[in-house]
């Protein structure tokens, strides 16, 4: 019996190192530190950047569906391919092209977000069109008798309402965004799993930097989930009301 508590204890003990080894020695937390930053840039950035390319081509879309205006129904098109080639390609291969074909020597980070950016935005435009399809039409005519140009009408009118509908997919997408940015690491950006390779190379162990950063996932996850439930049920009360 004696010698199953030494053995249990020799072995909680070189746990206790390789933690000590994999997270503090030699300031190995900063790596983790750095990664968790450059994560949350990519992330932030890109997401802003797809709401605002996802915005243009929803408004694009839906002013095409009921006008002649051969500009919009050309806009509809050049929509439609950017939305098929990005939508129907994998993220990591989109990736690969931003960075090694198209901007081979342009910043790593900014290329990434580039691209997150816009593969984001094909997602948040289907999103912004339904909210926006969701809103009754009778708004818009409503705006128009106001004396509003189309750009006032979406400004004041359209958009304040489809984005009371919209915001928890919005904030789903930023979730899953910040998922997809574990894969930066494979173009030499420093991301908490770029911080893993780095740590598991000098201590030949890679359990604990495995479980260090899944941990830190798991916990901003559960933050941004707690935040859209959050805002669900806000958006819920203020319907009963």
């Amino acid at each position: 019996m004696n010698f199953v508590l030494l053995a249990q204890a020799s072995g909680f003990d070189r746990f206790l190192e390789k933690l000590y080894d994999n997270l503090i020695a030699n300031g190995r937390w900063k790596y983790y530190l750095e990664g968790l930053g450059v994560t949350l840039q990519i992330t932030i950035l890109a997401a802003l950047l797809g709401i605002i390319i996802g915005l243009f081509v929803a408004i694009v879309k839906v002013s095409a569906m009921n006008t002649n205006n051969i500009f919009l129904k050309i806009g509809d098109k050049i929509c439609n391919i950017y939305l098929n080639v990005f939508r129907g390609t994998p993220m990591f291969v989109q990736l690969l092209m931003f960075s090694l074909v198209f901007f081979p020597t342009g910043q790593k980070l900014w290329v990434a977000v580039l691209a997150f950016g816009m593969n984001s935005g094909a997602y948040v435009s289907e999103t912004f069109r339904a909210g926006i399809l969701a809103v009754d039409k009778g708004q818009s005519e409503a705006g128009r008798s106001l004396g509003l140009n189309t750009f006032s009408t979406y400004r004041y009118i359209i958009l304040p309402q489809a984005i009371k509908n919209i915001l928890p997919p919005l904030l789903n997408e930023f979730i899953a965004l910040l998922k997809e940015t574990a894969i930066v690491s494979a173009v030499g950006i420093a991301d908490l799993t770029k911080a893993y390779e780095k740590i598991s190379a000098r201590t030949f162990e890679f359990f604990i930097p495995l479980l260090t950063i899944a941990i830190i996932y798991l916990i901003l996850v559960t933050i941004m989930t707690a935040i859209v439930r959050a805002v669900e049920r806000r958006l819920r009360q203020s319907d009963n009301r």
